[in-house]
């Protein structure tokens, strides 16, 4: 039984993981023009599989726009997973927008601009 148990999350986590994989090539059937060129970021899949909040960010494209036709194809993209995946239930798909890379490259660039100025004063 405990095996069981500690096995569960790992299951979790490759079910997260496949859904991933399988999101970014049947998201390029997609075809919605708000979409542009993203990227999946990170599933994260509740834990009875009911749900997954799928993460992306946007290479090519409006987040907001992208994120609405994402949100608008969820039951297409579940349908293909269905038909890839072998598990009982394909989760709902909820999409977010990942500003995570914006952020750092904010970061970034706040860095950038300290380093600069502070060569300047020396």
């Amino acid at each position: 039984m405990a095996t069981k148990r500690g096995s569960k999350p790992n299951r979790a986590f490759q079910v997260a993981d496949q859904i991933q994989r399988d999101l970014a090539e049947l998201i390029r059937e997609v075809k919605d023009p708000r979409l542009g060129m993203i990227t999946i970021n990170a599933v994260e899949v509740t834990p009875d599989y009911a749900h997954a909040k799928v993460f992306f960010s946007v290479l090519v494209g409006e987040p907001q726009e992208c994120e609405e036709a994402l949100n608008h194809a969820a039951g297409f993209l579940r349908n293909g997973l269905f038909k890839r995946l072998h598990i009982h239930t394909v989760p709902t798909l909820h999409f977010q927008f990942d500003r995570t890379t914006e952020r750092a490259a904010d970061m970034n660039a706040l860095i950038a601009k300290a380093v600069s100025s502070r060569s300047k004063d020396e």
